[in-house]
This record gives C-alpha cells, sequence and structure tokens, in this order.
C-alpha cells in the first residue's frame, strides 16, 4: 500500500558507518598524443557501462605527462588527454554537470612510480586518472502515524483512458547507457504497456525516443552500432516489441527527439520513451 507522511511524531536517523569507495580508471596514451587508442577507448567504455547503477556525485578528470618536454609543453598536452576523456563522456549519456574537474596537471615524477624500467614508467605516466564518487548512502529515517497516500494514476490507467493529445511518459522503461536496449527489470513493464496498447485499437501514437547529457541538442551516440541517432534507435526498439507483440504497425510512428527535452533531475530518466496520442478512431 502506497503512504507519504502527514505527521512525524518521532525521527530516529541511523548513521550509516560504512562508505562507498571512490571508483577508479585510468587511460593509457601515446607519446605526445591526445588522442584516445581504441583499446583504451574500449577499456573506458566498459569502465562507463558499469556507472549505470551507480547513483554518482562528482567525476574529477586529471590528466598527466611524462617527465619529456618542457614544462608548457606538458601543461596543455595533459589538458588535452583530460579533455579528449571529458568529451567521451559526453558522448556516452554522462551528464557534464557530475564532472566537476577536468585538470591537466603535467608531468608525473618519475620517482613516484615503483618501476625500474624506464620506458615503462614514462608509459605509466602518460595517463588521464579519472575518479567517481558515489552519493553517500541516504540515513535510515523512522517515522510514526502514516495515512494512505491518494492511488497515482499508472501508465496502464492513463493509456485506459487516454485521448488525442494526451502524452504519456513511460517513467518504468529504463534504457542501457548508451544503448537502444532497455534494463532488463523493466522489459515485463514494457510487455504490460503493449498488452495495454492491443486492448485500445481507436488510437493512433507517435513513439518519441529521448537521450540524456549530450551537448548543443545532439543525438547520442548508439554503441552497438557507432551512429549518433541513439534517440530514434530507442523509438524504434520500442516500435518493434509493439510490433512483435501484435499491434498494428498502421497505429504507430516513431521519432527520436535527441536531447531536446530534458525532464530535469536524474539523468536516467532522460533516457526514455514516451508516447502522443495522435488520433482516436470513435467507430471503434
Amino acid at each position: 500500500m502506497n503512504i507519504f507522511l502527514i505527521n512525524i511524531l518521532l525521527i530516529f536517523c541511523v548513521t550509516i558507518c560504512s562508505s562507498q569507495q571512490n571508483l577508479t580508471h585510468e587511460v593509457y596514451f601515446e607519446t605526445d598524443e591526445y588522442d584516445v587508442p581504441n583499446t583504451e577507448k574500449n577499456r573506458l567504455l566498459l569502465f562507463i557501462s558499469e556507472l549505470t547503477d551507480v547513483n554518482i556525485e562528482t567525476i574529477s578528470i586529471f590528466g598527466f605527462c611524462d617527465d619529456r618536454g618542457a614544462d608548457t609543453y606538458n601543461l596543455k598536452l595533459s589538458q588535452q588527454r583530460a579533455d579528449a576523456i571529458k568529451s567521451i563522456f559526453s558522448e556516452n549519456e554522462i551528464s557534464e554537470s557530475l564532472i566537476t574537474n577536468v585538470d591537466g596537471k603535467g608531468e608525473i615524477l618519475l620517482k613516484i612510480v615503483e618501476e625500474k624500467n624506464l620506458l615503462k614508467i614514462r608509459g605509466l605516466n602518460r595517463k588521464v586518472e579519472i575518479i567517481v564518487k558515489p552519493k553517500p548512502p541516504k540515513p535510515v529515517i523512522k517515522v510514526a502515524k502514516i495515512v494512505e497516500k491518494p492511488k497515482e494514476k499508472t501508465v496502464i490507467d492513463k493509456i485506459n483512458e487516454s485521448v488525442k493529445g494526451d502524452k504519456i511518459i513511460f517513467k518504468d522503461i529504463l534504457f542501457k547507457t548508451g544503448y537502444a536496449t532497455i534494463t532488463p527489470a523493466t522489459k515485463k513493464n514494457l510487455t504490460a504497456i503493449a498488452e495495454a496498447l492491443a486492448k485500445r485499437p481507436d488510437i493512433y501514437f507517435t513513439i518519441q525516443g529521448h537521450v540524456c547529457c549530450t551537448k548543443y541538442s545532439r543525438d547520442a551516440i548508439d554503441r552497438k552500432t557507432k551512429l549518433r541517432n541513439l534517440s530514434e534507435a530507442r523509438a524504434k526498439y520500442v516500435y518493434d516489441y509493439f510490433a512483435k507483440k501484435g499491434i498494428d504497425k498502421k497505429r504507430m510512428r516513431h521519432i527520436g527527439l535527441r536531447r531536446k527535452f530534458p525532464l530535469g533531475g536524474d539523468p536516467q530518466y532522460d533516457r526514455r520513451v514516451e508516447i502522443v496520442i495522435n488520433y482516436v478512431d470513435n467507430a471503434n
């Protein structure tokens, strides 16, 4: 039963002793280069994909060089390396508002690396360090005196009651970061939505796909196809899923809206689809 608080009589905040550790990753570069090598980019994309379920507070990106080159050159090169990593984060639906530091630190002193081979030391120093700080877990709150919350309409309710012009956001259909496929936990929800739409053959609708965290309203890159059309790919994924569930394709169209209409708040809810009711056939 859904409930909300009317009057808090007693609150006990339980301090959580164990804090989440920072997540770190390093990207290595060729001599005098700031383009990310393909093998390192693939490692970085894997790291980014593992951040899907992390409630991120901040991301820090620090660039470094080896001991060769003048100080001004090394500072510039290390900054270019840090900027290159930031760009990859931005292109893969990581909000730039989370990236609080993008700094070139210049060269690393040789003595701080525990390695005897000079060439290996320099290779280890040509890098970018990434530090992801998760948000601390929320304290546990005990409350008293609760009453029943008015029942909120579900997506299924909205479909059953829909009329022309209605926009229905699929809040419980979440997509993997950088991909057009939904998370396994939300597939059951998409099936339920398809069944509800199948019971309303009178409505015709447009499926709109969205992405989060891209700059200048450009679409994000679909990591599977390497094309910059992720919002369209998400809409097409839902379109094809509905068609497999027996919904007439004549009732549907799909379109990608890039990042033109962010919801605000948690970026995962901008990686979404929604439908707009275009027409209701009253003859059905």
